[in-house]
């Protein structure tokens, strides 16, 4: 059976999202991040050489990483769902968001968080002006589309809402002065899947749509 595998406050918290959307039967289990430096416990590593969130296992089948992840249960598991084909026009808008959501946003807000801690929050201009264009890049978006894969929820959604929510709550990112991005995040806590996923992962947490 697939398994999710999730770390509170995580990446997984994509995965769970994207089972309940496919309305999958599927195992969640949970795991708590340690009292002493909120990394992952050791039954966690123990899962994934890498030893960080997400993982899912399928049988003899151990993955990671969010995007992989997304692609193999959509493949295996979501019948031609939240993925629009190659021919589809909203395709090329839908490959860019998803890749981007990890490779350039998630990581130029990391960056922002280390500077941060390190005592290097604005003093280094290159990383002010990528966050900025980024947070411009997605209020643009969202005044273009409703999704950020287009007309329809994808996987690019799954793969930016953790950014925009969660993700943003650890950097205390304030979304004033967005409103397509309010509008977008009031659609998303709307969804059914959306809600039973975070009820699932995150029982008692309020999910971080403002």
């Amino acid at each position: 059976m697939l398994t999710v595998h999730h770390l509170g406050q995580s990446q997984s918290e994509r995965i769970v999202w994207l089972c309940e959307e496919l309305e999958l039967d599927y195992e969640l289990k949970l795991y708590q991040r340690r009292a002493d430096n909120r990394l992952a416990p050791d039954e966690y590593k123990a899962l994934h050489p890498m030893g960080i969130a997400p993982v899912i296992t399928d049988g003899d089948l151990v993955l990671g990483e969010s995007g992989a992840i997304c692609d193999y249960v959509v493949a295996r598991y979501g019948g031609g769902r939240l993925a629009p084909a190659p021919d589809h026009p909203d395709f090329a808008e839908h490959l860019f968001w998803f890749h981007w959501a990890n490779g350039t946003f998630m990581a130029t807000g990391m960056m922002q968080l280390v500077l941060a801690i390190t005592g290097a929050a604005g003093k280094v201009p290159f990383a002010d002006d990528r966050n900025r264009r980024g947070w411009e890049m997605v209020e643009a978006r969202l005044g273009a589309a409703p999704f950020f894969g287009g007309s329809e929820l994808t996987t690019a959604d799954i793969m930016m809402g953790y950014a925009l929510t969660t993700g943003r709550a650890m950097r205390q990112q304030s979304i004033d002065g967005l409103p397509n991005l309010k509008a977008y995040l009031q659609r998303i806590g709307e969804r059914p899947a959306y809600r039973r996923a975070m009820a699932k992962a995150e029982p008692g947490v309020t999910p971080n749509l403002s």
